[in-house]
């Protein structure tokens, strides 16, 4: 049944790297857009692909649950693909065509070409924040990891999962940038969007084998109640044992199709947001796993920061310098000649 997760991935690799790693391209001779304003619409396209798993990561926790929010989520991806595909396929949607040297002399596109294009790209890139955000925890979910062979089972999956990942940026950075370039942009769209449905069709003939996990609640919510209650117990003695921590029992875990995590050393300030201290107000107490699950997130942070400024750097290489040469294939072609 995981086979389901791993051919969507490599089909939603192929549609999004087989837009973006030629959309500097297919806006200069195009849409004859100049390098700074092209620039600007590719950096803020990507930065909202990137952006809106936040959005989807909460909506899937706190409300629709992972699985239904994947379904929508991947229904609004193939509709933008769709209407993407259209947009350089129905002529009175095309811009128009020119040969002259200089890009930013030729007609301009009309604000209806610029509206379903752009309209259709933004589309997708909400429906990416859906399922970039619970395909991978989707997979995960399928495990049980107090069970050896099940564990084993799950690090095979990611294996295979990022094969499928790699081999669907492969796929989109070689096959689908050139049937772009030379056959055409109608044919360089269609094909990804074409498996972007038949992926979705096999995740969906999976559904009755996967375990499906209820939403557990906003992890914002928990982490805010968590910072609260620890800066309330400030000043009250550190617990030496864990029985004076609190935690819900392990058959409360099963029932939601959880488990809980113990207790760290990281962090060791936010312990205090279990420490028993008469009060059982979710404010003022919270669980170990509610702790940890903080700690987590929060050391997740240095990473997150650290990322940065190499993403600023790669976004240029993916702007600025892509956008001196007729493809991505033609600049790898000049990079491996000098």
């Amino acid at each position: 049944m995981l086979c389901y997760k791993k051919v969507y991935e490599a089909f939603e690799r192929m549609a999004y790297y087989g837009i973006s790693s030629n959309l500097v391209i297919y806006m200069t001779t195009k849409l004859h857009q100049g390098t700074v304003k092209l620039s600007n619409n590719v950096t803020n396209w990507v930065g909202t692909v990137y952006l809106t798993p936040i959005l989807g990561a909460y909506v899937a926790d706190a409300h629709l649950g992972r699985y239904r929010t994947f379904v929508i989520s991947s229904t609004i991806y193939f509709l933008g693909m769709l209407v993407l595909t259209l947009s350089v396929s129905i002529p009175g949607l095309k811009p128009p065509e020119c040969s002259m040297a200089n890009a930013e002399d030729c007609e301009k596109a009309s604000v209806l070409q610029l509206a379903v294009f752009f309209g259709a790209l933004y589309t997708l890139a909400i429906g990416t924040g859906g399922t970039k955000a619970n395909i991978s925890t989707i997979g995960a979910d399928q495990f049980d990891e107090t069970d050896p062979k099940e564990k084993i089972q799950k690090m095979s999956f990611f294996n295979w999962w990022m094969f499928s990942i790699f081999f669907g940026t492969l796929f989109a950075n070689t096959v689908l940038v050139y049937v772009q370039d030379n056959v055409g942009w109608g044919w360089g769209y269609g094909i990804p969007t074409l498996g972007l449905a038949i992926s979705i069709f096999v995740f969906l003939l999976g559904t009755p084998f996967y375990r499906h996990k209820l939403p557990t609640g906003s992890p914002f919510i928990k982490m805010t109640r968590v910072i609260v209650a620890s800066f309330r117990k400030a000043n009250a003695p550190m617990a030496r044992d864990h029985t004076q921590l609190h935690e819900l029992p392990s058959m409360e875990y099963e029932r939601k199709g959880t488990f809980p995590i113990q207790s760290t050393k990281s962090l060791r300030f936010l312990d205090r947001a279990s420490l028993k201290t008469g009060t059982t107000d979710q404010w003022n107490l919270c669980t170990i796993t509610e702790v940890e699950e903080t700690k987590q997130m929060l050391n997740m942070l240095p990473a997150m920061f650290a990322t940065f400024v190499p993403s600023a750097m790669v976004a240029q290489v993916n702007t600025l310098s892509q956008s001196q040469f007729s493809s991505p294939l033609s600049y790898m072609i000049e990079s491996l000649s000098r």
